[in-house]
């Protein structure tokens, strides 16, 4: 996570307080814990090897960038056997050595790539869009390839997204903090840690970017985003009352500002309809569900991520709502079989999305023949 404690005894510092080593900016409460690291936590030994590296944060985000990388190559080892990346051709990077990863929803000999192949190019697009001051309409669609795949346009996802996130923070943690490339990085960082189910340390890294956007002075949108994030890795702990509440407020402050036809204003009622979803809330979700169907299929398309999780949480509250007839169950395994046909179409088997759906495909094609032959029948909640 991003740096926010002292190196010696862990006390949480914020984004501000303490002191930092006057060499290579090692954080620290104060300093009995700096003198303390350096005769018996051996930064006497690492302090040369930090300041080279850029820095504390720099040298930090450098070692969990290589172990992500790694993380993310050994995952994906079995899927990209005997492939080559579509970047650099190569099946082993030149200089990392690093091997072949697929983290999107490109299918066949489609989509592999290295971790490092994939930061540089969205390092160079970004570096063109600054250098010839395209502006920030160009800037905002060149970041999408630091979590986009340019081949299928579709998000990175588990611990590639991961991988990604700390390439991004690691490229642009260097800058000032005011630098808008480096806000951002935080946040694709956070997002990153999300994806791989590093939700604690995503958490972190969330109030670390939201107390940094509240000192700036930052737009009403931009905490918004940051709050929206924030509920998201609320929901991941299992905190759902928490996150319930917050992506409630996120979406009435989205309606507010942008009116409900805007994808970040859908994205804020799905994500309010999978809280629901989480606390049992079936009518609710619904009945949210039905509001905001019809807007994303006129906005997005049937095709977009977004339409297809609506339809698949509608399809669950159908079917694990305790007062659901067996029309409903029906309608209910009809909806899932359906949104996971066009979801495994669009987005891939292996992706996360997808593979929700199968389960509560399964889930409910259990329940509605349990249901015609008179049996009961249990399930849990898959969101």
């Amino acid at each position: 996570m991003i740096l926010t404690q002292c190196a010696f005894c862990a006390v949480d510092l914020g984004l501000t307080l303490g002191k930092k080593c006057g060499r290579c900016s090692t954080r620290y409460c104060g300093a009995a814990c700096q003198k303390k690291h350096w005769e018996e936590g051996g930064h006497d030994a690492l302090c040369k090897a930090i300041k080279k590296a850029g820095g504390a944060e720099q040298y930090h985000a450098n070692n969990k960038y290589a172990a992500a990388v790694a993380v993310a190559t050994k995952a994906c080892a079995d899927d990209t056997k005997g492939q080559t990346c579509y970047i650099c051709t190569q099946a082993v990077h030149w200089k990392t050595k690093e091997g072949l990863v697929r983290g999107c929803s490109c299918r066949g000999t489609a989509g592999f790539a290295h971790v490092s192949c994939l930061a540089e190019q969205a390092k160079i697009l970004i570096a063109e869009v600054e250098e010839n001051n395209l502006g920030a309409n160009a800037l905002d669609e060149r970041w999408h390839r630091w979590h986009k795949c340019s081949l299928c346009e579709q998000e990175h996802h588990g611990v590639v997204a991961c991988a990604l996130g700390w390439g991004c923070w690691k490229t642009y943690v260097g800058r000032p903090e005011r630098d808008l490339s480096r806000i951002s990085a935080m946040r694709r960082l956070g997002n990153g840690l999300s994806a791989a189910k590093h939700q604690e340390d995503a958490l972190s890294v969330n109030k670390a970017e939201l107390s940094l956007l509240q000192r700036l002075g930052a737009s009403e949108e931009s905490i918004l985003a940051v709050r929206h994030n924030i509920a998201m890795v609320y929901q991941g702990l299992g905190r759902y009352e928490q996150a319930l509440q917050m992506k409630r407020d996120v979406y009435s402050g989205r309606l507010r500002l942008s009116g409900e036809e805007h994808q970040e204003t859908i994205r804020s009622a799905v994500n309010y309809g999978s809280a629901l979803l989480s606390l049992g809330r079936f009518e609710e979700t619904k009945s949210s569900s039905k509001k905001i169907l019809p807007v994303a299929r006129r906005v997005l398309g049937e095709n977009h991520q977004l339409t297809l999780t609506i339809r698949f949480a509608y399809g669950v509250a159908l079917y694990q709502d305790d007062g659901a007839t067996l029309d409903d169950v029906r309608e209910a395994v009809t909806t899932l079989e359906d949104t996971e046909r066009t979801a495994r179409r669009v987005l891939g088997g292996t992706h996360p999305t997808v593979v929700s759906i199968g389960e509560a495909r399964r889930d409910s094609q259990a329940a509605l023949a349990a249901r015609e032959a008179g049996c009961a029948y249990s399930y849990k909640i898959r969101v």
